[in-house]
């Protein structure tokens, strides 16, 4: 590998952590508004809400609500030796799917979010 492809990926698993409550350099706070796990990627605030039969994907910049309509999302679920693929799509605000989900404490879930075909942000998420 490369020292360059090394570089990007450090980059891009650095970008993705998750954050407890905080506040931002432009003083707005990164705390959940669902009961969800928070995290933050190109001045998006990305609030994933996991339960057995349904995940949502809420979107806030800079505290407003983000327009979902022509965006999906990939969520891909790591418990134990387990891994699920899941697809979201705009419902109501946020993206959403709905099935049978392993959700557990220590689930690692990464979400790749697109628009319009075109990536937008990769995050990733430990439940807790």
């Amino acid at each position: 590998m490369k020292i360059s492809q090394i570089l990007i990926a450090l980059a891009l698993s650095v970008s993705g952590a998750a954050f407890a409550a905080d506040k931002h350099a432009d003083g707005h706070e990164i705390k959940p508004m669902h009961g969800g796990a928070v995290t933050e990627a190109k001045d998006i605030d990305y609030e994933l809400v996991t339960k057995p039969d349904k995940l949502q994907l809420y979107m806030r910049d800079h505290g407003k609500p983000l327009d979902p309509t022509g965006m999906s999302a990939k969520v891909t679920l790591l418990s134990g030796g387990d891994k699920q693929d899941i697809q979201l799509q705009p419902v109501d605000g946020k993206l959403e799917a709905t099935g049978s989900f392993k959700v557990g404490t220590g689930t690692k879930a990464v979400v790749a979010v697109s628009k319009a075909g075109k990536a937008v942000a990769s995050v990733r998420f430990v439940l807790k």
